[in-house]
């Protein structure tokens, strides 16, 4: 007989709860082997194989089992992928073609991109503006371990400053996304370094640290704006190369793809702007990336 081609169609896809079947198999099925007097004699020069102790085991388990129960409560098709750990040498950040200004490495201007170099696979999670303020997004986030990064408007967080440190606390980093949220290729150089500047200030005061990142409203910058950021104390301007919505997907490449590294955007928002909540955007997240092999990283982490 030929051997049989695992493809797509046939490889099996595990659910939550199929994710746990097979781990009760595997846990029982490694406790009989330890428990078995037969010997697996090694090859000549080579050292015995070692099992791990019955405990370790034991304990991945009961971890593994955790994480199931927690994604299944929060109704993911699957249990979120554990991300690697980040780089000791970080990549080297470059503005992406395309975004550049005029001499803008030349003069220190913070780059702008959508993607970070790596091969892992791996993506970042961001989320705009502070709208909405769903406690029930905040547990969700911390049960599952799922990190992302704010970038962060004061006239929509100014409503419940508590909400966001809270948020803080439980290790998000809190990021500028200026005060009133304009399109700032259409405001003076002055006029747009009092909108960054300010929401600098802001987070100081509120949250103790002023913010290395900036993501410019829509998008949307000019030569102005990055000097403007640069003169604030601002390090990097990412933007995105996706954006997941409670329904849909957007994607900026043509291919419609996620790549490695790449960022994706999504907003504080809940019913009154979506059919649906914060986090059923999660959920849409975390299915699609998961099963595309993808889990969520730091942003800060690559930084």
């Amino acid at each position: 007989m030929g051997s049989v081609v695992q493809t797509d169609k046939n490889r099996p896809k595990w659910g939550v709860r199929g994710t746990l079947a097979v781990l009760a198999l595997a846990v029982v099925a490694s406790g009989c082997a330890q428990g078995e007097s037969t010997k697996v004699r090694p090859a000549p020069g080579q050292q015995p194989l070692k099992a791990p102790p019955a405990r370790a085991l034991d304990a991945y388990a009961t971890k593994l089992r955790a994480s199931a129960r927690i994604a299944e409560r929060w109704g993911l098709a699957r249990v979120p992928l554990t991300p690697p750990a980040p780089p000791a040498k970080k990549p080297h950040i470059t503005t992406r073609k395309g975004f550049e200004v005029d001499g803008h490495e030349e003069r220190g201007l913070p780059p702008v991109f959508t993607t970070i170099p790596t091969k892992q696979k791996i993506v970042f999670l961001t989320i705009d503006d502070g709208a909405e303020k769903d406690p029930a997004f905040l547990r969700m986030m911390s049960e599952l371990k799922i990190p992302y990064t704010a970038f962060l408007s004061d006239y929509l967080v100014k409503e419940d400053y508590g909400y966001f440190k809270r948020m803080q606390d439980r290790g998000t980093v809190l990021n500028n996304h200026t005060l009133h949220h304009p399109y700032l290729p259409g405001l003076s150089p002055a006029r747009q370094k009092r909108e960054i500047c300010g929401m600098q200030d802001v987070i100081e005061k509120r949250y103790g640290k002023r913010p290395l990142l900036f993501r410019p409203p829509f998008g949307n910058y000019d030569e102005d704006t990055l000097v403007a950021a640069k003169a604030c104390g601002v390090k990097y301007a990412p933007i995105w190369n996706e954006e997941v919505f409670v329904d849909h997907w957007e994607y900026r490449e043509w291919d419609r793809k996620i790549h490695p590294g790449d960022i994706v955007l999504s907003h504080f928002r809940g019913r009154e702007d979506w059919k649906g909540t914060m986090p059923d955007m999660v959920r849409r997240f975390l299915d699609k990336i998961t099963a595309e092999g993808f889990a969520v990283a730091r942003l800060e982490d690559y930084l």
